[in-house]
């Protein structure tokens, strides 16, 4: 139904925009009743399996996968990218005191600010393809710098200066734990990084893409997608997938504490999406991950995924629910010995280049996303009281 007012037309459109197609991207799509993601032309699984962090950035942000030349000569330029400005640097502490229990995710919005400033970072609306490249590589490369400072003074350690001669994961947990870390952690993080680089039109990256069609420059449109990442129904999700296995507890509790939250009409954290109606694939490729290092917290969420779908076939059949990203991403992570509080900035090390990737396309495009709102509110117009 449309409805004309004031000579504009206003249509009737889902709550949250779901299933609205708002602009056209080649730089991935999500096919939720196939299953299946891809980064461009690729499955991002696949890539995740096969390839190094720093190819898919490479994918996303020129359009093509590197060969081995081009591989090193990016994994190069990005690497020599993670210092941060002395300005930055001599900030960080009062920024980590400032944000207190928020955490790192929230310093990062005002580090970020300031190494865009102190970067000279100008509105992409003013500068070519390659200036914005360069602005988004400079930030992006300085994410897991930030967040791993940010962490480690919060906890009154002092910051780890990043190494270039690790990879993009690795430098990230040995910036966070002072160790480098083994082959199978810093592995396992990149798939995960991989894996959720991008995915969609999700809130942060829709949220990136309306900031840059205003033209403004990179960090303030990587700020507005951490802002909006730092919602609880966004980003928040992979702790809170470990506190269902802890409130489970034990094997023996599994099925009746299952069955009280179904009965209940609870959610259980870390199943459902809102896209996917089959199976996620991040969720089947990270549950791989997990069960490469095995043990009893892998057994025990793979039996607690098992039970779940089993008794929701039994009390609510016909209704579909797997696991999503967040329950073995949460396992994985913590397995690699990531504190809870580091799962959604680490979320964001690896989001940081699917963001630059779509305010790169967004910013090729000079038309500013502006779109309606239906007043419902008393009619108008209404006489102003006067004031006796």
């Amino acid at each position: 139904m449309s409805v004309n007012r004031s000579a504009t037309t206003l249509i009737d459109v889902p709550r949250g925009l779901a299933g609205v197609v708002v602009t056209d991207t080649e730089v991935g799509d999500v096919r939720g009743r196939e299953g299946f993601y891809h980064y461009r032309q690729y499955s991002a699984v696949e890539l995740a399996q096969t390839r190094s962090f720093e190819d898919v950035w490479h994918l996303l942000v020129h359009g093509e996968l590197p060969d081995a030349a081009g591989g090193a000569a990016f994994r190069a330029e990005t690497a020599a990218l993670r210092r941060l400005p002395d300005e930055v640097r001599a900030a960080l502490p009062a920024i980590a005191a400032a944000s207190g229990v928020s955490g790192p995710l929230a310093g990062m919005r005002s580090a970020l600010s300031l190494l865009g400033a102190a970067k000279g970072f100008r509105p992409v609306y003013d500068i070519d393809p390659q200036g914005r490249r360069r602005d988004t590589l400079v930030a992006a490369a300085a994410v897991p710098t930030l967040l791993a400072a940010l962490y480690r003074l919060g906890a009154g350690l002092d910051p780890v200066e990043p190494r270039e001669d690790l990879s993009y994961a690795a430098n990230y947990l040995y910036m966070l734990t002072g160790s480098v870390p083994a082959q199978a952690r810093a592995r396992a993080i990149e798939q995960y990084l991989i894996s959720t680089i991008d995915h969609g039109f999700n809130a942060s990256t829709f949220t990136a893409r309306v900031v840059a069609s205003t033209g403004a420059d990179v960090a303030a449109c990587l700020v507005g997608a951490v802002g909006a990442l730092s919602g609880p129904l966004h980003g928040g999700a992979p702790s809170r997938a470990l506190d269902t296995l802890d409130a489970i507890g034990t094997p023996d509790r599994i099925d009746p504490w299952i069955r009280e939250r179904v009965l209940a009409g609870d959610r259980i954290m870390g199943f459902g999406h809102a896209i996917y109606r089959t199976e996620d694939p991040r969720s089947r490729m990270l549950r791989e991950v997990a069960q490469r290092f095995g043990g009893p917290r892998v057994d025990f969420a793979v039996e607690v995924e098992r039970r779940v779908e089993a008794i929701l076939a039994e009390l609510k059949p016909g209704r579909e629910l797997h696991t999503n990203v967040e329950f073995y991403a949460g396992v994985v992570m913590e397995l690699c010995g990531l504190p809870r509080e580091m799962f959604t900035p680490t979320f964001a090390a690896g989001r940081v280049v699917g963001w630059s990737a779509n305010i790169l396309e967004q910013a090729a495009d000079s038309k500013i996303i502006r779109p309606v709102a239906r007043y419902v509110g008393v009619e108008a117009p209404v006489a102003v009281p006067q004031v006796a």
